[in-house]
């Protein structure tokens, strides 16, 4: 969603080469003594990246990056291009795009969201439709990437509306807008299946974090989040009570395609993807052999087996997927080359040769010793939730991520780091406040049932309940995991 200041030509063109100065002056400032050369041009190239992809996009800014990186002489190419496209994350996420991809093209994901409204349960009144409607949604958001599951959701919405004579502008239409963009937001932070945030947080703090242990912080905190949210629309907007015809839904039912063998090869493929992601942590103390198997070909394999299945499997004659259609329309490429620069940044931030960490230790830590594990949580917290909610969810996760690591390193605090990033990665996805945050707020945001009005003053509500639910509950869960 493009803002008035990128689409301001002045602005362009003092923000561009403000950057590119940044990005290689650093080669050209003389050694000082005392922060080490290379360290400060990777400084210098951090904070000329981080402009630009707050202000310009994050395509070309993520290219320029890897380019950048390069010319560090500690680092070179060589280790830009095996950190960032030769690293394993860029692979599971690649493939797990695509994997993904595969689903949302059967109708299994409409034929859930249209089952999860047809409850019986959800027939008793207006609010129990609504939180149905939006449970499924919740549920879908676990496995399908945010801004694909809401433009898959979002014309089954509109012809809720126009079955159920429901008017736009009406106070329920306004409930189950914000509730649909609200809900997606939530679980795109639930788990780490095809969702890049969380992935981006983990990485650049450089732990291993398996996909059930995120999950086991992450689903429960996210859950509870989703049931105040739902409270909180349903009793400040409060809309109207009224009879649901469920005839007229059935007929969103009757409208569907048929089960066909293309869709339920696609669910067992994906099945497995999943049950190959988790078999190793649930072995992990039960029976270590089998944990070690698995966990040695990492978690981009079971993806990449899966879509090896959707190319090779023929239905009909023609393959499940092609490569050129899976690869271009499943694949969104932006954030996957913002992914591949944040991978050797934190390559880079980390490196020994470069110095920036061992810079930091000696210059930082007399001022940070002193601050208790509970405040540096409540600043990372607040920091991701309040970043997110008013620019690109990434560079949240990136930059608070890493330099969360750093100071938790640095200060040999007591806090339990890997809580702290797990928290962050969930945050770095609920995004709920003002258009920047996600495509999809800024679809709510110019919708007729909801405004940026209505998404800041909710949106803020529920960011300020997810800060205060990482404190009492997600990170209390990760100390009974970590």
């Amino acid at each position: 969603m493009k803002t008035k200041l990128k689409d301001n030509n002045i602005f362009r063109w003092i923000i561009i080469p403000l950057s590119l100065i940044l990005c290689f002056i650093g080669h050209f400032i003389p050694e000082t003594g005392t922060i080490p050369k290379d360290a400060l041009t990777l400084i210098l190239i951090f904070i000329g990246i981080l402009i630009l992809w707050l202000t310009i996009g994050i395509d070309w800014p993520s290219i320029l990056c890897l380019f950048s990186l390069g010319f560090i002489p500690s680092f070179g190419f060589n280790k830009v291009f095996t950190s960032s496209f030769g690293n394993g994350t860029f692979f599971f996420l690649l493939f797990t795009f695509v994997a993904t991809y595969a689903l949302s093209k059967t109708s299994l994901i409409k034929r859930t969201a249209i089952g999860f409204i047809n409850f019986k349960l959800a027939r008793k009144n207006s609010y129990l439709f609504i939180f149905f409607f939006l449970l499924g949604t919740l549920f879908l958001g676990l496995f399908i990437s945010p801004s694909v599951l809401f433009l898959i959701l979002l014309p089954i919405l509109k012809e809720i509306y126009e079955l159920l004579e429901i008017e736009k502008e009406s106070k329920m239409a306004k409930v189950m807008m914000l509730g649909l963009g609200f809900s997606v937001s939530i679980s795109s932070g639930m788990t780490p299946i095809a969702h890049v945030f969380p992935i981006l947080a983990i990485n650049a703090a450089n732990l291993t974090i398996s996909t059930l242990e995120y999950t086991l912080i992450a689903l429960p905190s996210g859950f509870i989040l989703f049931i105040l949210m739902y409270f909180l629309l349903i009793l400040f907007i409060k809309p109207e009570k009224r009879e649901i015809d469920f005839d007229k839904i059935k007929k969103l039912k009757n409208n569907l395609e048929k089960i066909n063998k293309k869709d339920i090869t696609v669910l067992i493929i994906f099945i497995v993807i999943l049950i190959l992601w988790i078999i190793p942590s649930l072995f992990e103390n039960i029976y270590p052999p089998i944990y070690e198997f698995f966990s040695k070909y990492g978690t981009a394999m079971p993806p990449l087996l899966g879509v090896i299945a959707l190319l090779i499997i023929r239905i009909g004659g023609e393959p499940i997927i092609k490569v050129d259609e899976a690869f271009t329309k499943g694949v969104p490429w932006s954030s996957l080359m913002m992914c591949a620069a944040t991978l050797a940044l934190g390559e880079a931030f980390k490196s020994n040769d470069i110095g920036l960490i061992i810079y930091l230790e000696n210059t930082l830590s007399t001022y940070l010793i002193n601050l208790s594990p509970i405040l540096l949580l409540i600043i990372f917290s607040s920091w991701a939730a309040i970043q997110t909610n008013l620019s690109s969810n990434m560079v949240t996760a990136t930059l608070v991520a890493t330099i969360a690591s750093s100071v938790i390193t640095i200060t040999m605090s007591s806090i339990n780091i890997y809580s702290v990033i797990v928290i962050i990665g969930m945050l770095s996805s609920f995004a709920f406040a003002t258009p920047p945050s996600m495509p999809h707020i800024a679809i709510i945001s110019a919708s007729e049932s909801a405004s940026t009005k209505d998404c800041l003053i909710y949106g803020s509500i529920v960011m300020l309940i997810s800060i205060i639910i990482s404190l009492i509950i997600s990170y209390p869960l990760g100390l009974l995991i970590f």
